[in-house]
């Protein structure tokens, strides 16, 4: 006698759908739009072309140390660049090997000239001493800019009585590449610094026009600004308040009103952090009329340029903004290969 049901299979229980599967939903029609909206490849192609930028001309390189440290006890051991940085020579061979552009540190002398020199103070590279707005510049030209340069802790230095009488000011700068683009970098914060860097151009007659950049102290900047409405100024760092509010709101294709007419300092280690990096990002920057400067940071943070060729690798191929170079004399060589 046969029981009914018995031998027939029973019905498929009912899969219960779990509340993960709308959210999967939610999620892919969202994603999809925002990885269209920040896809690099659909963005154009910049307009424009590389600028790169010797920083200090031809600089000796020197090992990364740590912030305060003087510059001149860590240099690398010489093989055959005997140029000291942001002096005459240095900065027309970076010319001449292929620079787009050199940036120099600027600061004023007791007398009021704008002189090339790094330091505050000239007691860690060279035989004098004290603050540079102590000296006249009678008195910095007398000095050995190259005294002190050692990469063995003072067991040699293969620079010293290389560098007398070489700390240039603003006006022998201007005179010796009169077309050459020219970043500089006020390294004092008295607006009154503006002022005498603008006397040092109607020394030699020239224009304050495009070819020129000016970074500083927020209060320099905006007075040089003032004396050159036309010029291209930013603070140090610079494009901080650009980036921070970028990384936050620009995976809406909107960009923030702090990167309208910027200077954007992008570090090269962090780029992947930015949306829509490469073009995207920099076809978003273009439209808010925003510099981008490429830039190796060193640890801290500190703004430092590139310095062993195969970082040009990381660099995209169309970027067409200025990148920061420290060791120009290494990396001059591989720049257009």
């Amino acid at each position: 006698m046969t029981v009914e049901g018995e031998g027939e299979e029973a019905p498929p229980a009912r899969r219960r759908r779990g509340p993960w599967r709308p959210i999967l939903i939610v999620l892919a029609l969202v994603a999809v739009p925002l990885s269209l909206i920040n896809a690099s490849w659909m963005a154009a192609r910049p307009a424009g072309r590389l600028v790169v930028v010797a920083a200090g001309g031809i600089a000796q390189p020197m090992a990364d140390g740590a912030a305060g440290d003087c510059a001149a006890t860590r240099i690398k051991p010489p093989g055959d660049n005997i140029y000291i940085e942001d002096t005459l020579p240095s900065l027309y061979e970076a010319t001449h090997m292929g620079a787009d552009a050199v940036a120099v540190p600027v600061q004023r002398t007791r007398d009021g000239r704008m002189v090339l020199f790094a330091d505050r103070t000239l007691d860690c590279r060279t035989d004098g001493h004290g603050a540079i707005g102590g000296h006249d510049l009678a008195e910095l030209k007398r000095i050995d800019i190259g005294y002190s340069y050692t990469p063995d802790d003072g067991r040699s230095f293969p620079l010293r009585g290389h560098g007398v009488g070489a700390m240039p000011t603003v006006e022998e700068l201007l005179r010796e590449i009169p077309t050459m683009r020219i970043v500089f970098h006020f390294q004092g914060r008295d607006p009154a610094d503006a002022d005498a860097l603008a006397a040092e151009f109607r020394r030699v007659g020239a224009p304050i026009d495009d070819k020129y950049v000016f970074f500083g102290d927020p209060a320099v900047t905006a007075h040089m600004h003032r004396l050159a409405p036309a010029s291209w100024t930013s603070t140090v760092p610079p494009g901080g308040a650009c980036l921070d509010d970028y990384r936050k709101i620009g995976w809406s294709g909107f960009v923030p009103a702090s990167c309208r007419d910027a200077t954007v300092a992008v570090p090269l280690e962090h780029r992947w952090r930015l949306w829509g990096w490469p073009y995207r990002f920099f076809a978003r920057m273009a439209g808010a009329n925003a510099h981008v400067l490429i830039y190796r940071s060193e640890k801290g943070g500190r703004f430092s340029g590139l310095d062993r060729p195969e970082q040009y690798d990381e660099v995209p191929a169309d970027f067409h903004g200025w990148l920061w170079v420290d060791d120009f004399y290494t990396m001059g060589p591989d720049l257009r290969r």
